[in-house]
């Protein structure tokens, strides 16, 4: 069995903003535009990043937990780890049997769904899904719409290989995310790390004030310099190899 990184979603206020800030620094189009996400008062954006997608949401109205978590957050920041299981169905089981609730859950033939309650979870929204027809990287992708190869653009980036996710006790956080998955813990400079099939989940440590949430992504680079350089004439904050975007530091 093997359970892939597949979407890391981020919130923020201010959509066109984002997106553009992601266009004019990693090359990224946008692929869909989820009109669904309104049931739940949000606009989001979907971008291919090679065979994985950053998706931004944006609350259009009050009183939605992408909302709250802005609040929380005091600004943009990151929501989302959604990942690609090749088995949905023990997965479940076990989600049931430790007691964790969801938050969304759709079991329809070609594509099922998992999000799970990030008081249950700790970390960040963790959501695990299913696709007929997924196991091929390249093949469909139903949050990313029907043709989201078209929007793929590979000349700066091409691939997400690990979430930082910062938690009040990585740890336990940690622990919590590998009883879900089944995945064993390892220990990489004393951080708990969460090997995916495809990419990695590192926890850190964070202010016990502050809502655990994703801090870093870091992208596969194809031409890192254009990206920094992309960055800071467009003046977003660049640290090294890292520019912030959202709120979340992207590393290339």
């Amino acid at each position: 069995m093997w359970i892939r990184l597949r979407q890391v979603a981020l919130v923020a206020r201010n959509l066109p903003e984002v997106l553009d800030n992601l266009h004019a620094t990693f090359g990224l189009e946008v692929a869909f535009r989820d009109p669904g996400v309104a049931t739940f008062g949000l606009q989001n954006a979907v971008l291919p990043v090679g065979t994985q997608f950053i998706e931004v949401v944006s609350p259009v109205q009050e009183g939605t937990a992408a909302g709250r978590q802005l609040d929380r957050r005091g600004g943009d920041g990151g929501y989302m780890v959604i990942t690609h299981a090749d088995d949905h169905a023990p997965i479940r089981q076990r989600v049931k049997e430790l007691g964790i609730r969801t938050v969304l859950e759709s079991q329809e033939d070609t594509y099922k769904i998992m999000q799970l309650h990030p008081r249950d979870t700790g970390g960040s929204f963790l959501e695990i899904d299913w696709q007929q027809g997924g196991e091929d990287p390249h093949g469909p992708w139903e949050p990313a719409g029907p043709d989201w190869q078209k929007a793929r653009r590979t000349e700066i980036v091409d691939g997400i290989r690990g979430v930082d996710l910062e938690a009040a006790d990585p740890e336990q956080v940690a622990a919590r995310w590998s009883q879900i998955t089944a995945i064993p813990v390892e220990k990489r400079d004393e951080v708990p790390v969460l090997p995916l099939d495809n990419a990695v989940v590192r926890f850190l440590p964070g202010p016990s004030d502050v809502h655990d949430t994703i801090v870093g992504v870091d992208l596969a680079a194809v031409d890192a310099a254009a990206a920094l350089a992309a960055a800071s004439e467009r003046g977003l904050p660049v640290d090294g190899t890292a520019v912030t975007i959202c709120g979340v530091r992207f590393r290339v």
